[in-house]
């Protein structure tokens, strides 16, 4: 989770520990305390079974109305929820002694409310809407984030400017209505909305069938050396930390479950060598697959961080280090959110079947950055 994000208030740091059984199972739950990023830690240790059970419908028996399967398998698969340390399938059948570890969102609001944050409308029509994003926006409500997010945004819109009542299509996702991709928080760009079940569907299958091009633009330290290449490389979740990626060579033995693979090709577009001899490229990249934060990790894993990502190896720009100020002399802020920007998306319209480009121009900040870097060169 980003350092911006809410504070929840503050909870108590004691367990409460209880015995729990049912017709099948007798097991000890032990809640260790809610998470600052709106999770509660909670501990299941089996301690006899009278049965086999898939770990999925265990859970969803034992936690009721207030999370589904679907989501609880989406929790397993992603590591939130764990067995004796280990990531396992939905499917895994659980057994005398498992400790079952997870990190579940806390109590939902019932409702999405509709909030007066701006949007800028890139396209829409009676199916399809586009938004070119700000920075420091979150696409949809999660825990620990139930407001102040594009959906929240689209609720206000439709509220407020459309003629006739407007229901997002949500696919059983009702935090996630007219949703079909995302960006980053602090990714500026064009993302697509989905207006109706026809437009949810097809462009959701034009996503996960890998019929969409999109490209993007970002800012690099240092000189990327060649002209384009392709970046084929897995990822997975960082074994340390639940909220980065990392890059994974092997076969995916440490995280069997989570490496999946991803594959960027790029081009070079400028590079800069100032006389402070800072150097920084302005590149292109073109994301073949859409893992979480795909290309912050691949030029991170080249050696080339994105300007502004202090998550993977960047560091904020300020008009002092242009020039030749020491490190600690920090003055005229520049940036400090990744320097990456979703420039263009083209897709088939989900009704014509028209093939359409859609462009978000370069963000000021970006824009300005870019502005500073060649007036010194």
């Amino acid at each position: 989770m980003a350092d911006d994000e809410q504070e929840l208030p503050a909870e108590s740091n004691e367990s409460q520990t209880v015995e729990v059984s049912d017709d099948d199972f007798d097991a000890k739950e032990t809640t260790i305390a809610a998470e600052g990023d709106g999770l509660e830690h909670r501990q299941v240790t089996i301690l006899r079974t009278r049965t086999h059970r898939r770990l999925d419908k265990y859970l969803a028996g034992r936690l009721g109305k207030n999370t589904s399967r679907t989501a609880l398998q989406r929790y397993i698969r992603e590591g939130n929820v764990t067995v004796s340390g280990r990531v396992v399938k939905p499917s895994y059948t659980i057994s005398v002694g498992d400790v079952i570890d997870m990190m579940l969102p806390t109590t939902r609001p019932q409702e999405i409310p509709a909030e007066p944050i701006p949007l800028e409308i890139v396209y829409e029509d009676d199916d399809v809407l586009a938004v070119n994003k700000q920075a420091n926006l979150i696409i949809h409500p999660a825990r620990g984030n139930w407001s102040g997010t594009l959906v929240n945004a689209l609720a206000y819109y439709f509220q407020k400017d459309w003629r006739e009542e407007v229901t997002l299509p949500c696919n059983g996702e009702v935090f996630r209505p007219g949703i079909v991709h995302r960006l980053d928080r602090n990714t500026t760009g064009v993302i697509l909305i989905a207006k109706t079940e026809l437009a949810l569907w097809r462009l959701g299958k034009q996503f996960e069938h890998r019929q969409t091009e999109k490209t993007y633009r970002a800012i690099v330290h240092g000189i990327v050396p060649l002209d384009e290449d392709i970046i084929d490389v897995p990822l997975g979740k960082h074994h340390k930390f639940r909220e980065k990626m990392a890059v994974h060579r092997d076969t995916g033995r440490i995280h069997p479950i989570q490496v999946k693979e991803a594959v960027t090709r790029y081009k070079v577009l400028e590079r800069f060598v100032l006389p402070s001899g800072m150097k920084f490229t302005y590149v292109e990249l073109y994301p073949k697959t859409g893992r979480t934060h795909q290309l912050r990790v691949h030029m991170s894993h080249l050696g080339y961080p994105l300007v502004g990502d202090t998550m993977y190896g960047g560091w904020p720009l300020y008009e002092s280090q242009l020039d030749g100020g020491s490190p600690s002399d920090v003055s005229g802020l520049l940036l400090n959110r990744q320097a990456l920007h979703a420039h263009t998306i083209a897709f088939y319209h989900p009704r014509s079947e028209e093939k359409m480009s859609l462009t978000a121009p370069v963000p000021e900040d970006m824009q300005h950055v870019l502005d500073e870097i060649r007036k010194r060169c």
